[in-house]
């Protein structure tokens, strides 16, 4: 898929204005950060500054500037409501009174999705069912939007590679260089094995029989063979052999299975060793992660048997990497006892790489020591403004994002379910942007910390660990300059050798010609 660019394609949808989380009023401006700018960042700088108040041209300040990779995301949440509703017609779905895509025939209670495409009342209610949009921003959004999911999980279930087309050519509009999204892979023949295998309560006896007769690595075999058919669905729909591809084709993408941690013990551990196992077979698929709301009943009560499977399988698939949704939680949607350690147990006993929201950090016991830890591990926390506020109600100084950058915590923005929540990742910098008063070199690294946190192979362009010491290009390219000269002889070895230092190396150029034009005007740059 993507041709042979890195495996596989993902998304992000453009969407109406005005979604983004309504935060407290901004915050003073930062202090510069600990390096001086050069001559085209505190130009640029100088830009933002003078057009904070102009609406207009504020969003196309954003939607230009080079933005890095997302890095949590969910491929079905991700897709735009309307085109979800475009597939749901051509393939004969009905939508019942529930508001929930289901097969045909449309019998008695349902009508065809296709109503949709000449009945606008019609339309406008399957998409607020489907999506955040006019929901009130001050609501209690957290059921509404973890209810859209089951909505068109119908429609979902069908044409990845489709989905993948559609979304990968707005990815890249929005001016980023790589994605990492979650799917579920082949998630029926994942309930046969685990009803046929059980769960006795040991890790290490239930993986073993999973192993038994081949019954994982079968499984492994139909994921592999469901991803080569999205990748074949995806070139087709984006006409990548084509003379005239679509952006979308050259857009460096991988997968992270997902496990949906409500369900039976059995599941939720087959699911864990499937994406493990898949991870370090197929290299279009990176990691694993948990799904569904942390706060659910079933994922409250396993949570801490959740991680000691993950702790036991982590040390049977090294290779497989592991971000985790922790402390998307916070006082009031949960007993206080939920909210002490999460996020603490997510990156000591699971080992995580990466945390997904970590809202709750500040209510944990002992959070400093864990932002401390996070820091010194170079642990990454991914930063979804939008959700968080529609989830959790959660924005501005009370988001724990100044927090963890204060304490060295490398922090990444994302845009976790951008078709639900009807925003982009162009919105969600502006957000921090005028929530918390970045400058454009703030913004500009945060950026550069979603590629450089991001799992793709092989070495990085920086050296150390640059969320402390800031972002110094490794020896080979020190005395190369993206987007002004041809790299040197070394740096063109290690650009060659590493997709992670070339798609960095890509940005700095993007970053470069961005900086130019001091961040006014020209076509955004594709990556």
């Amino acid at each position: 898929m993507l041709a042979a660019a890195l495996g596989a394609v993902a998304l992000l949808p453009l969407l109406p204005p005005g979604t983004a989380p309504a935060g407290a009023a901004p915050a003073p401006r930062r202090a510069a950060p600990p390096r001086t700018p050069t001559a085209g960042e505190a130009g640029t700088d100088r830009y933002l500054d003078a057009i904070r108040d102009d609406p207009r041209h504020l969003r196309a300040f954003f939607r230009r500037l080079p933005k890095g990779a997302d890095l949590h995301h969910h491929l079905a949440g991700a897709v735009r409501t309307e085109y979800l509703l475009r597939l749901a017609a051509e393939d004969g779905l009905c939508v019942d009174a529930t508001m929930t895509a289901v097969p045909p025939p449309c019998g008695s209670g349902t009508r065809p999705a296709s109503d949709a495409r000449r009945d606008r009342a019609f339309r406008d209610a399957v998409v607020r069912a489907w999506s955040m949009r006019d929901f009130p921003p001050t609501g209690d959004g957290h059921d509404h939007f973890f209810a859209t999911f089951g909505r068109f999980a119908e429609v979902t279930r069908r044409h990845r590679g489709k989905q993948l087309a559609q979304v990968a050519n707005e990815v890249v509009a929005q001016n980023q260089f790589a994605l990492e999204t979650m799917v579920s892979p082949v998630p029926e023949g994942a309930q046969a094995l685990a009803a046929r295998t059980g769960w006795d309560g040991d890790p290490a006896r239930t993986h073993r029989r999973l192993l038994t007769g081949g019954g994982l690595d079968a499984l492994v075999t139909a994921a592999r063979a469901e991803a080569d058919d999205a990748d074949a669905e995806f070139r087709a729909a984006a006409r990548c052999t084509t003379d005239r591809p679509e952006p979308g084709c050259r857009l460096p993408v991988r997968f992270v299975s997902h496990v949906l941690r409500g369900g039976p013990p059995g599941l939720v551990f087959t699911q864990m060793a499937l994406g493990m196992r898949l991870a370090e077979r197929d290299p279009r698929f990176v990691a694993v992660n948990l799904v569904q709301p942390e706060d659910g009943a079933v994922a409250l009560r396993d949570h801490d048997l959740h991680l000691r499977m993950l702790a036991h399988l982590r040390a049977a698939y090294p290779g497989a990497r592991l971000p985790l949704h922790a402390g998307e939680l916070w006082p009031g949607l949960v007993a206080p006892r939920h909210l002490r350690s999460h996020i603490r147990q997510a990156v000591t006993v699971a080992r995580a790489e990466r945390i997904g929201h970590g809202v709750g950090l500040r209510h944990e016991d002992d959070w400093r020591d864990t932002a401390r830890t996070m820091a010194a591990r170079e642990t990454a926390v991914e930063v979804p403004f939008t959700s968080n506020a529609q989830i959790l109600g959660v924005r501005g100084a009370d988001h724990p994002f100044e927090t963890y950058r204060r304490f060295g915590v490398p922090v990444v923005l994302a845009t976790d379910d951008p078709g639900v929540s009807r925003t982009d990742i162009s919105r969600e910098y502006q957000y921090a942007a005028k929530a918390y008063g970045l400058s454009y070199p703030e913004l500009k690294d945060l950026a550069r910390a979603s590629l450089e946190y991001s799992f793709s192979s092989g070495g990085s362009l920086w050296s150390g660990n640059p969320t402390r010491d800031g972002y110094h290009r490794v020896r080979a390219c020190r005395t190369s300059w993206p987007g002004a000269a041809e790299p040197a002889v070394a740096c063109r070895a290690l650009l060659a050798a590493s997709p992670k230092a070339a798609v960095q190396w890509r940005q700095e150029a993007a970053f470069h010609r961005f900086e130019s034009l001091g961040g006014t005007g020209g076509p955004a740059t594709a990556p």
